[in-house]
């Protein structure tokens, strides 16, 4: 097994992308052959509703979740919420699923879609430098949740 620390995550709901501010959180590769992770997250009680209805609906979440170091792209994972455990005023929220597939990195992606917008010059510069910022979920990625 392998872990990593998990610095944010953000979870898709109803097509918008929510972030789960992190007081804490790890990622686990378990490394077997069902080729599952296991994220934990120590977030603020304010969410506990929302993870207790997944949970109890068995709702599979698509998650993107910054690991490790901050200038990393986004990995995206397919998860379900296993466990939501108080613990003062704050919920530890276990999440069990499989990595998504490997895709091109987001920074090519993301300007492969503001060319296609037919951005072009200062604009453009502009635009890509706030969203690699903000990192707004990419067309493809909606696309390929809507198959």
């Amino acid at each position: 097994m392998k872990t990593f620390k998990m610095l944010s995550v953000g979870i898709l709901h109803n097509d918008a992308l929510q972030d789960f501010p992190l007081n804490d959180g790890i990622i686990i590769n378990q490394e077997n052959s069902h080729r599952m992770w296991i994220l934990e997250m120590f977030i603020d009680k304010k969410h506990q509703a929302i993870f207790e209805e997944w949970k109890a609906q068995e709702e599979l979440l698509e998650t993107k979740v910054v690991i490790s170091y901050p200038e990393n792209e986004p990995a995206a994972f397919s998860v379900a919420v296993k466990a939501v455990k108080v613990i003062g005023d704050n919920i530890s929220v276990l999440l069990k699923g499989r990595l998504k597939r490997a895709r091109a990195q987001y920074a090519e992606q993301l300007l492969e879609e503001l060319i296609g917008e037919g951005l072009g010059g200062d604009e453009l510069l502009h635009r890509f430098e706030s969203d690699m910022r903000s990192r707004p979920r990419l067309k493809q990625d909606q696309d390929d949740s809507n198959e």
